[in-house]
């Protein structure tokens, strides 16, 4: 089943036109939620953050998040997901294709589910990565459709038999294709600073206090990509990727190429956040 506006639909009678906002422009704002055990996890924190990229594209949501939040739940009882994800999107809605907000458009929201195991091998394993230029726009902390240069940097990482991309400004090391980065140096977690240049990840903020609470020092500072290279330990944070390792980095190895002993006492202390 399909959540298309307020009702839910089976896929085949979403009508999805072709003057919608989201498809001519990129037009709109997504969520990507992670469902564990039928659950929607750190739900209040996805809204707060699906509010406030609206608010920066200035779009207005189109029911109350009360109201999104139950069609939500409903969506996931009916789907019967136990272990997955739910995507949502909002665009600006339908309307002659112009690049001004159109005055009578209504805001269409679309959701929908879909079962995806958690990447227990990546988590357990690591990941290799590669490093590429940050080519995106510079409000990189609204969570827009618009993810092309996104798409590309992935698929690049793929054709190279990396599990992600991680993105830098001049040699800054600022977030990666679909995650956010946090490097490991003499105990201490590095991570890029909340600005326009990274996205405000909801596994990012859990994993920051998380580390607070077990006393590990966190410097919210840039990094270089020498002192990535250089890193005890390198991992990313993100709803479906939850806290994976970083092992290699354009094949070089990062610290011993283990999963280290921060990372390990993370990813055990964000399991116990999700009950498991």
């Amino acid at each position: 089943m399909i959540l298309y506006k307020n009702k839910l639909l089976p896929e085949h009678e979403v009508p999805v036109s072709y003057q919608d906002r989201g498809y001519n422009f990129g037009d709109g704002v997504y969520e990507v939620f992670r469902i564990y055990q039928g659950v929607l996890y750190g739900k209040q924190a996805h809204f707060r953050r699906l509010e406030r990229s609206a608010a920066e594209i200035r779009l207005q949501l189109p029911y109350p998040i009360e109201e999104i939040d139950h069609k939500l739940e409903e969506l996931v009882r009916l789907e019967q997901v136990s272990d997955g994800t739910l995507y949502m999107q909002i665009t600006r809605g339908v309307a002659p294709r112009a690049h001004v907000f159109p005055l009578s458009a209504e805001p269409v929201l679309m959701a929908f589910c879909t079962k995806v195991e958690r990447p227990l091998k990546l988590i357990h394993e690591g990941i290799t990565a590669i490093t590429l230029p940050d080519i995106r726009w510079l409000r990189c902390d609204i969570k827009s459709l618009n993810l092309l240069p996104n798409v590309m940097a992935k698929q690049q990482a793929a054709e190279q038999g990396a599990g992600e991309a991680i993105m830098h400004r001049d040699g800054i090391v600022t977030e990666c294709s679909a995650s956010n980065i946090m490097i490991v140096k003499n105990g201490v977690i590095y991570t890029h600073p909340i600005n326009h240049l990274i996205l405000p990840g909801i596994t990012r903020a859990v994993v920051l206090k998380l580390a607070s609470e077990s006393s590990t020092p966190i410097r919210e500072e840039a990094f270089s990509l020498e002192d990535l290279f250089a890193a005890d330990e390198v991992f990313v944070t993100g709803t479906t990727m939850e806290v994976t390792p970083v092992v290699k980095v354009n094949q070089r190895i990062i610290g011993n190429g283990a999963v280290g002993p921060v990372t390990q006492r993370l990813q055990a202390a964000f399991e116990r956040t999700i009950g498991r």
